[in-house]
């Protein structure tokens, strides 16, 4: 196999830099979602105003994660396009919210759009950028990474939330994907920008099969040296398997959680943020025994 060791600029630092605060990702954190949308696969709806946002992002710190990730785009398969300014428009009074109930919340904004993650940062002040899109749905995001100076969190997908999932093929999928990432981290590099984290995608172009080939290979993505972060809460890669829909798929979404945190995983992206950490405490226990 490649070695991609090569093309990382900050190849054994597993934190991230996010305004004057290092956060160190040798121990896994939980990032809670906080979905402003109407439409999104799971809790679209629940948080369309500033009472049960502020709620909600109570919820999440109160439980133990580390980050809330800000989300005012759903990208669930197929779904509608939503245009800059209303995203914006969502996204601004949820994150000003937040900053004074919560000022020393780690916030990370899920877009995209480089004028977007600009214009949030700009106002608000330093947030993580995670871009399902890895920079492939706005040529200007990697300029606006290096100008801003924020972590950002590069995904991989294959197509646009609108098709993604319209008959995804691969000719070699593990290796498709690490070329992927090795390209773009070469090009953020050179750009100077070494706050990166990687999130492989499950369920952005890819099929059921697709996502457990990943997930049992997962560890490869281990040899770019980088925080990886891994968000499968509730997704059609469990309940499509195992029957149900989302609302059935905790269960499934702790026990693969639970092996993405053996196999590597720094951030584990959650709806339940309770049961998540919960993960993290028996993992890190199990870890303590083979010192």
């Amino acid at each position: 196999m490649q070695n991609y060791k090569t093309n990382c600029f900050n190849s054994d630092n597993l934190s991230i830099k996010c305004d004057n605060r290092v956060i160190n990702l040798e121990t896994p954190l939980v990032m809670g979602i906080l979905n402003l949308t109407p439409d999104s696969f799971f809790d679209g709806g629940n948080y369309l105003d500033e009472d049960s946002i502020v709620k909600r992002a109570a919820q999440i710190i109160n439980e133990g994660a580390e980050i809330i990730d800000l989300g005012a785009y759903s990208t669930r398969p197929g779904a509608s396009q939503v245009s800059a300014r209303e995203e914006y428009n969502r996204l601004a009074p949820a994150v000003s919210c937040i900053r004074k109930k919560f000022p020393e919340a780690i916030l990370s904004i899920d877009t995209f759009r480089s004028d977007i993650a600009s214009k949030i940062v700009n106002e608000f002040g330093s947030c993580i950028i995670n871009d399902i899109s890895g920079g492939t749905m706005d040529e200007k995001m990697y300029e606006a990474i290096a100008h801003l100076q924020v972590p950002y969190i590069m995904m991989h997908i294959k197509g646009t939330p609108q098709n993604m999932q319209q008959n995804p093929e691969y000719e070699d999928l593990m290796g498709e994907v690490m070329s992927f990432f090795a390209r773009r981290i070469k090009i953020m590099n050179d750009l100077g920008v070494s706050n990166i984290i990687l999130d492989p995608g499950f369920g952005f172009g890819k099929t059921i099969d697709h996502n457990y080939e990943i997930l049992a290979r997962m560890n490869e993505f281990l040899d770019f040296k980088l925080p990886l972060l891994i968000g499968l809460s509730r997704k059609s890669m469990i309940y499509k398997f195992l029957g149900g829909d989302p609302s059935t798929s905790l269960n499934g979404t702790t026990a693969l959680n639970m092996m993405c945190l053996n196999k590597g995983a720094s951030i584990l992206r959650v709806h339940d943020v309770k049961e998540a950490v919960e993960c993290v405490k028996l993992h890190l226990k199990i870890m303590s025994q083979l010192k």
